[in-house]
């Protein structure tokens, strides 16, 4: 992969199945960040290819944002949005069934069920980043890519982290400098 002049990485091969986390490592500006947003779907690569498959059967370029919840702390949220009116924003773009259900219990289970109907304007930044991983979480998706999920947590948010990485039933890839975070994972690749 080429961003600009600089090649970040080459002759990467990498295949992450549900239940092996696998955490991407690296200096500040080895290509973590980017290798996530390939692996979304969101970045082109300029030599060789991501391919997405969920069961055996590959998803067509334009399903996979709704196969991937996708985290990362430059993702933009609307400060004069609550919490609750955006969960409700994305789950009618994804025609999700039962979205007002699906959104409360979203917003529970990543610790804001009780700050639901306040605006985003009045998050701390560790609740903005747990409402960053709501967003990712409210269609369900098999898999979940976190950058930098436990950037501004506090004990109980990386205590979320764990529990979201250590779910068997997806597939996660976890981009971090944190040692901690990259001990969740069993397996690593290393970026320079």
């Amino acid at each position: 992969m080429r961003y600009g002049r600089r090649r970040l990485f080459d002759g990467l091969s990498v295949t992450v199945e549900p239940g092996a986390p696998l955490a991407v490592v690296g200096a500040n500006g080895s290509g973590k960040s980017t290798l996530l947003l390939l692996f979304a779907g969101l970045l082109a690569p300029t030599g060789g290819e991501t391919r997405l498959e969920v069961d055996g059967v590959t998803v067509p370029p334009r399903d996979v944002p709704m196969r991937i919840g996708y985290v990362a702390p430059a993702l933009d949220l609307y400060d004069m949005l609550t919490a609750r009116e955006t969960l409700a924003f994305l789950a009618r773009a994804r025609s999700l069934p039962g979205a007002a259900a699906r959104v409360e219990s979203t917003l529970d289970r990543v610790g804001l069920g009780e700050r639901m109907d306040d605006p985003v304007s009045a998050f701390s930044t560790g609740m903005r980043q747990r409402l960053r991983i709501a967003t990712a979480l409210v269609h369900d998706p098999p898999v979940l890519l976190l950058d930098e999920p436990g950037a501004t947590l506090d004990a109980a948010g990386r205590d979320l982290t764990a529990s979201l990485v250590a779910d068997a039933s997806r597939v996660v890839v976890l981009a971090t400098n944190d040692p901690t975070e990259a001990a969740l994972c069993p397996r690593r690749v290393e970026l320079g």
